[in-house]
């Protein structure tokens, strides 16, 4: 009697809209990904594991956290990993000479690994980069300057890593 059975829809596609939102939730949580993995010491499996099981689309407190795009998370992470010397080197370039990256704050080091990443490795366009982050800074910073900070940072990390963008 298997014809009594309901046959599954195929899920819908995503629209444009909902892919930008996963793409700017993956963005957030690799910042949140690398601070912790330098403030603990794990391993990028284990951090990656634990942001998409238990972050990704997960409910706190009545709350719905948003849903990553997982190819753009791990990619970010590993090349933030795998290229973090010459993001760091670009990062200080970009800072004032009083402040190298290691005096910066955490939050803000992994954003601009996160970032640079990107910068270094994708084909996103260096602007779409520096604009989803400076929003990321914003979320980490409602009330500070660092949004414009991160801004004029990455800027400058964008025009060394991709002249030609410009």
């Amino acid at each position: 009697m298997t014809d009594d059975l309901p046959i599954p829809e195929a899920p819908k596609p995503l629209s444009g809209n909902q892919k930008r939102q996963m793409k700017s939730a993956s963005r957030l949580y690799a910042v949140q990904a690398l601070f912790q993995m330098e403030h603990s010491s794990q391993t990028i499996e284990k951090v990656a594991a634990e942001f998409e099981d238990h972050r990704f689309g997960a409910v706190y407190e009545g709350d719905e956290m948003a849903e990553g795009d997982v190819d753009l998370f791990r990619n970010t992470l590993r090349d933030a990993v795998s290229y973090q010397a010459k993001i760091d080197q670009m990062t200080d370039r970009a800072l004032v000479a009083k402040w190298p990256i290691a005096r910066i704050d955490p939050t803000l080091r992994a954003l601009f690994r996160a970032a640079g990443a990107e910068l270094v490795q994708s084909d996103t366009p260096p602007k779409v980069v520096i604009k989803e982050y400076v929003d990321v800074a914003a979320a980490f910073f409602p009330e500070g300057k660092e949004a414009r900070f991160v801004n004029a940072v990455l800027d400058h990390m964008a025009r060394e890593a991709r002249p030609e963008a410009f």
